[in-house]
């Protein structure tokens, strides 16, 4: 779904409350308003229980996923920030024989939700002229979290130029969707998808990041 701007109600949900705070953050210093921050809790399951309960109970226009995670080399580097053209479920399906299959190969749905190309495109512009390395890119959804190369090269296979790596986007396009509320994820890099490895997390860098980003929201959705 798409709308023309401004948006008036903005609600933008984060995991956890570090990530809320970064994003209230850049919001009061760019003096915005109608806009929303809410906790949603770990994984898409409770990211999407929280954010129908808020739509429930609240009228939105668009709903954000935000939040730090994991960039796939060579397409979002720490500290950047990826605008998602769309929003996928990365590991909703079946094994098979053949490997992985999705729930659109399975017959039973979609695992993809796509983003407001106009918007998505849009925002990426603006924090790039604020001095913010942005990319638009797949978002993905994992409820385990990549922690070997193997897994990051078979994802990067699966969904080609994927940017991104977070728990919570999918769950929270899915309540959206629902209600025929378009959903942008908003995702800044802390550390390479791939081996776990805590020394290379750069958490500080990435919440500076979503807290700049945050500073762009008004200017380009209201």
């Amino acid at each position: 779904m798409s709308q023309t701007v401004p948006y008036k109600n903005i609600l933008i949900m984060t995991a956890v409350s570090m990530e809320r705070d970064a994003v209230q953050r850049g919001l009061e210093l760019a003096n915005a308003e109608g806009f929303t921050v809410r906790v949603a809790g770990v994984g898409p399951a409770a990211a999407a229980a929280s954010t129908a309960f808020e739509l429930a109970n609240h009228p939105y226009d668009l709903v954000i996923s935000a939040g730090i995670g994991g960039g796939y080399p060579n397409h979002a580097e720490i500290g950047s920030i990826v605008v998602s053209s769309k929003i996928v479920a990365a590991d909703l399906g079946a094994e098979t024989p053949d490997g992985f299959a999705s729930v659109d190969e399975l017959g039973f749905g979609s695992a993809t939700i796509d983003s407001d190309p106009e918007l998505a495109v849009r925002l990426a512009d603006e924090l790039r002229r604020a001095g913010i390395v942005a990319v638009q890119a797949p978002a993905l959804t994992l409820s385990t979290v990549t922690g070997s190369a193997a897994t990051a090269e078979r994802l990067a296979a699966l969904y080609p130029g994927a940017a991104s790596e977070g728990m919570e986007g999918f769950g929270v396009a899915a309540a959206a969707r629902h209600l025929g509320i378009p959903a942008l994820e908003l995702r800044a890099v802390s550390n390479p998808v791939g081996p776990r490895d805590r020394s290379a997390w750069r958490i500080p860098e990435a919440l500076q990041s979503l807290e700049k980003a945050s500073t762009i929201l008004s200017e380009v959705l209201r």
